[in-house]
C-alpha cells in the first residue's frame, strides 16, 4: 500500500490521533483525504473533504461508501472509552460495553462490509484498523474497554483472511497509551500521535499486518506466549 496517490478516509479525524493521520497523509502525498466526524464543521484543514459519519449510525455509513467511492485507505480510527467500563462488576459495566462494542467493534466491521467493494473495484488497497495493547491484557481502570479492544482485534484478523482474495491489506495497530485527550487523566509514558502515525504508515508501505507502535505493545505481544503469559 502506497500512501502516496492514495485515497484515504479516515474516522474521527477531527483530534487526537485521527487528527495526525490526516496531516500526515496529505504530507506524504495522499491525492485525497475524506476526514469522516460527526460534524463535519469541526475540519477547518486545507485540502481535506469533510464528511459526516457516526460509526455507529448504518444510514451514515452507507451514505459514506456511496459518495467516497474512490477510497484506497480506510483508516477505522474512531474509539470510546467509556468512564463507566472500568471495572466488569460494577453497576453500568453492561451498558458501557454495549456503547464500547457499537463504536469499537461494529463501527469498524460496518465500515469494512460498505467499503469492501469499493476497495476491490479500486485495485485492493489497505484498511488500517487502530487496535490496542489492551487487546491482549485487562487492567483495572479500563475493562469493558480491553474487552472491546480484544474483540477488535479478532475483527482484524478475521478481515484479513475474508479480504486477501480481493487483494486488500488489512494492518492492525497497536500501541499503549497516546498523548491525546482520551489519556489526559493517565500518568506515566505515552507515545506523541504523530509518531504511532508515522510507524503506522511506514506500516502499512511495508505490508505489514500489524504495527507494535511502542516498547509496551511490542513487550506485551512478546508476553504473550510467555509463562506465565502477559495476560494474567
Amino acid at each position: 500500500m502506497q500512501i502516496e496517490n492514495s485515497v484515504a478516509l479516515v474516522t474521527g479525524a477531527n483530534r487526537g490521533l485521527g487528527l495526525a493521520f490526516v496531516q500526515a497523509l496529505l504530507a506524504g502525498g495522499a491525492h485525497k483525504v475524506y476526514a469522516a466526524v460527526r460534524d463535519p464543521s469541526s475540519i477547518q484543514i486545507p485540502g481535506v473533504q469533510a464528511i459526516r459519519l457516526d460509526v455507529t449510525s448504518a444510514a451514515d455509513i452507507a451514505a459514506a461508501a456511496q459518495h467516497c467511492g474512490d477510497v484506497t485507505l480506510l483508516i477505522n480510527n474512531a474509539g470510546i472509552s467509556d468512564a463507566q467500563g472500568q471495572l466488569l462488576l460494577q453497576a453500568g459495566s453492561t451498558q458501557a460495553a454495549q456503547r464500547e462494542f457499537e463504536t469499537n467493534v461494529l463501527g469498524p466491521l460496518q465500515l469494512s462490509q460498505a467499503f469492501a467493494p469499493v476497495l476491490a473495484r479500486n485495485g485492493g488497497g489497505a484498511i488500517l484498523n487502530v487496535l490496542s495493547v489492551l487487546s491482549w491484557i485487562s487492567v483495572p481502570g479500563a475493562a469493558t474497554y480491553s474487552v472491546s479492544k480484544a474483540a477488535a482485534w479478532s475483527l482484524t484478523n478475521g478481515l484479513r483472511h475474508e479480504l486477501q482474495a480481493q487483494g486488500t491489506q488489512v494492518t492492525g495497530l497497536h500501541v499503549g497509551y497516546i498523548d491525546t485527550d482520551m489519556s489526559r487523566g493517565v500518568t506515566g509514558d505515552k507515545t506523541a500521535p504523530e509518531e504511532v502515525v508515522r510507524q503506522a504508515l511506514l506500516g502499512l508501505e511495508a505490508g505489514q499486518p500489524e504495527v507494535l507502535a511502542d516498547a509496551v505493545s511490542r513487550q506485551v505481544r512478546a508476553g504473550l506466549s510467555a509463562i506465565p503469559a502477559a495476560y494474567f
